[in-house]
């Protein structure tokens, strides 16, 4: 066995990581049953169904679809990468194992990738172990298929398959309630749908509401038919949880054409200008949709509407935020007297700082060097198991390294989130890292880290 060493930290705090992913499994659509009526069942089968033999998810008739389809256990030659950041797999090491992918002589087995496809991601007491491996007190979990539902044509299927994932996400959160909390999926094809899901998982103690930036249907929030579903989250006082995806529109229906994302124009411009580059697609998208949330629900007074409202930015990074809220606030005075619609009470960088808070990840430098602007609104996010998730440790060292005072690492790192989500502080907490981990012998060495890092190392050659 090999051994990965870790630099020894303490904390005094407990963390809350307010973004982190699970893998949705067979198990939703096996456990159906239990919570559907017949009818729904049928629609769930019609729309979305994962299908056993074949080891697919079936979308509106469409096989393998869905960047959380690819089968458990992962493929050889492989990195899965919606599961495999798991502890101490830092980005380094994922870059050595994908230099290893690239010559078959190399490549990794089916024992390796199954080795790092992480428990964690489907059931919960193995992400419990390695939460207390990553530093992580408490988590908020997402789907990862979130890109896929808003496309699903068929209104009582879109319900059937949110029900049956929030009952499985539910049961996962059940093995710890202290430490394991979910976010809802909502139909929001049918707003009458979605609004009915907000009061049934509040009663469940679900904290927040999943909803993209554009849903469904390339619908924004602004469209009056969603007001039912705002009078729901006031009531029961579940966040608006905002998370933008890739938003590849693959799903979309044949002609549809009525509205898009910022993250599908930016796709387009990949696509069209041709250049291939991750950051423009897998970077880019997540901020424009983001931003384009961000400008329409404050320029349009949507949290003047709904004041009891309170809302969540995942996964967009957060660096962009202080200088679109100051284009915002000049926007709001410059063309004060040209607005169309009702005044706004208050300037837009005063309503988000009232009603909304930003996630951002641990290598994020910009935020913990401005207390001043995010103290109040910024909530971490590990994005695990995603590939590019990492652990608490790894953002408390992004925070020393600019000198954030401890009072500022307990607010970004936990107190924040907890404050959003009216989560009491858990009583015991992990205190010390974890400094050693037992790898099987295979595990990249670092001077073969330090070798894939090179640009000519992702080089293939014949």
């Amino acid at each position: 066995m090999t051994i990965q060493t870790f630099e020894p930290m303490t904390k005094d705090f407990a963390t809350f990581d307010c973004d982190a992913h699970v893998t949705e499994p067979p198990l939703i659509w096996e456990r159906a049953g239990e919570f559907l009526t017949r009818d729904e069942m049928e629609a769930l089968r019609a729309t979305i169904w994962w299908d056993n033999d074949t080891q697919q998810l079936i979308v509106d008739g469409k096989a393998g679809v869905g960047i959380g389809s690819p089968r458990r256990g992962g493929i050889p030659g492989t990195m899965r990468v919606i599961s495999n950041a798991g502890p101490g797999v830092k980005h380094d090491i994922q870059r050595a194992l994908n230099v290893r992918n690239l010559d078959p002589k190399t490549a990794l087995t089916q024992a390796q990738v199954s080795y790092l496809d992480f428990a964690g991601s489907y059931e919960p007491q193995p992400r419990l172990k390695d939460m207390d491996v990553q530093g992580i007190d408490q988590v908020m979990i997402i789907p990862t298929d979130i890109d896929t539902y808003p496309w699903l044509p068929n209104a009582i299927g879109a319900k059937a398959f949110c029900r049956a994932y929030n009952e499985w996400a539910y049961g996962y959160t059940k093995a710890n309630p202290d430490r394991l909390f979910f976010a809802a999926l909502l139909p929001m094809q049918n707003p009458a749908y979605a609004a009915e899901e907000v009061y049934r998982v509040a009663k469940l103690g679900c904290r927040v509401a999943l909803i993209r930036p554009n849903d469904a249907m390339g619908n924004y929030p602004l469209q009056p038919k969603y007001e039912p579903d705002w009078n729901a989250l006031e009531e029961t006082g579940l966040i608006y949880g905002m998370h933008p995806f890739p938003a590849g529109g693959a799903l979309k229906p044949p002609g549809y054409t009525e509205q898009h994302s910022g993250a599908e124009l930016v796709r387009r411009t990949v696509a069209s200008s041709g250049v291939p580059h991750s950051f423009l697609s897998n970077v880019q998208n997540f901020q424009a949709e983001a931003a384009l949330w961000v400008t329409s629900v404050l320029m349009s007074g949507f949290f003047e509407r709904h004041p009891r409202i309170n809302a969540a930015v995942f996964e967009a990074s957060s660096t962009w935020l202080s200088f679109l809220l100051d284009e915002c606030d000049k926007a709001a005075r410059l063309y004060k007297n040209e607005r169309q619609l009702p005044p706004l009470q208050q300037l837009p960088s005063e309503t988000f700082f009232q009603h909304c808070m930003t996630g951002f990840e641990g290598d994020e430098a910009p935020p913990p060097r401005f207390p001043e602007f995010y103290g109040d609104i910024l909530i971490w996010s590990s994005d695990v198991y995603h590939h590019d998730g990492d652990d608490a440790w790894r953002a408390m060292q992004t925070m020393e390294k600019y000198n954030l005072p401890v009072c500022d690492q307990a607010k970004f790192l936990g107190a924040n989130a907890r404050r959003l989500y009216k989560i009491p502080t858990p009583q015991q907490f992990i205190r010390e890292r974890v400094t050693q981990i037992e790898r099987p012998d295979w595990w990249p060495t670092e001077a073969e880290i330090q070798t894939a890092l090179a640009a000519e190392a992702s080089l293939t050659r014949r």
